[in-house]
């Protein structure tokens, strides 16, 4: 019987299987092609096998290096502040999502703004000659920061990317907080736990997948992040908001240098699933069931 229900579960997911490959495959192997040749816009339909240059280039570019920490330093920051923050309006707003559901659709509006349409609007607002936000602080305080100068641009950018995308988490984490059976909560009453205690032992520990899932998608979409930042900055002053994103896009449409692109490509996938195994062996540790 045991065998037949993995039969039918294969049989049931062939067709995704078989989606997948057809719409991911091709695309993936042309990439892993492009990435070990000598290709560019005058070559692209016959590209010449190079090895593993290009991933040495790539690994050799201090550009790449500059670029990949500030992916990571902005990834690990705002998908931090956006699950934490994201989880404290899960929990401490959860009887006014339960009172008004509608709430919770309200609060997605933000999620709902393309990434370089919000981006526009901020350096119209944040803009040091013409800008909103820019004006009223001179007017009241007499001075105000550059907020897309080299000094406070990295800041900006990290508020403006957790005011977007931390009602995703919200999101997530108020499904997950919901899910928890209110008996497993009265049970640790009965036995005098406190809310806080509640929290740490029952809450946080039943969550923490919903947590680790979040954190990841989090940090993939901001690790990868490029629209609003190009829109808002560009590459900023000596390439100090270049994201991996905005490498890859450079060295593709602007270089040329169509192997580089893809090399750099294939590296942050393969970085991608660094992230994804690390975060699925910290959630099987403390769910090994």
């Amino acid at each position: 019987m045991e065998r037949q229900t993995i039969l039918q579960g294969r049989v049931l997911i062939t067709p995704l299987t078989a989606f997948l490959i057809a719409l991911l495959g091709f695309p993936l192997l042309l990439d892993l092609v492009y990435s070990v040749s000598r290709v560019g816009f005058e070559n692209i339909r016959a590209p010449e096998l190079s090895g593993l240059g290009n991933y040495a280039k790539a690994l050799a570019d201090p550009e790449f290096w500059a670029a990949a920490w500030f992916s990571l330093r902005f990834g690990v920051i705002v998908a931090s502040i956006q699950v934490v923050a994201g989880l404290m309006l899960a929990i401490f707003l959860a009887p006014l999502f339960a009172a008004r559901p509608w709430l919770i659709a309200f609060l997605m509006l933000p999620m709902m703004v393309a990434p370089a349409l919000v981006g526009l609007m901020y350096r119209l607002i944040l803009h040091e000659f013409v800008g909103a936000v820019p004006y009223y602080l001179l007017e009241w305080y007499g001075d105000f920061p550059a907020f897309l100068g080299r000094q406070w641009v990295f800041t900006t950018l990290v508020v403006i990317e957790t005011l977007q995308w931390t009602p995703f988490a919200l999101l997530i984490l108020h499904s997950a907080y919901a899910a928890i059976s209110p008996d497993v909560r009265e049970a640790a009453a009965l036995d005098g736990a406190t809310g806080f205690r509640q929290l740490v032992s029952i809450d946080l520990p039943l969550m923490l997948p919903a947590i680790g899932v979040t954190a990841f998608i989090r940090f993939i979409d901001s690790f990868r992040v490029f629209d609003n930042i190009y829109t808002l900055v560009g590459s900023g002053a000596g390439g100090s908001t270049t994201s991996m994103s905005i490498y890859i896009y450079q060295a593709f449409f602007k270089v040329g240098d169509i192997g580089l692109a893809v090399a750099a490509s294939m590296l942050l996938l393969a970085a991608s699933f660094v992230v994804l195994w690390t975060i699925n062996r910290l959630t099987a540790r403390r769910d090994p069931a």
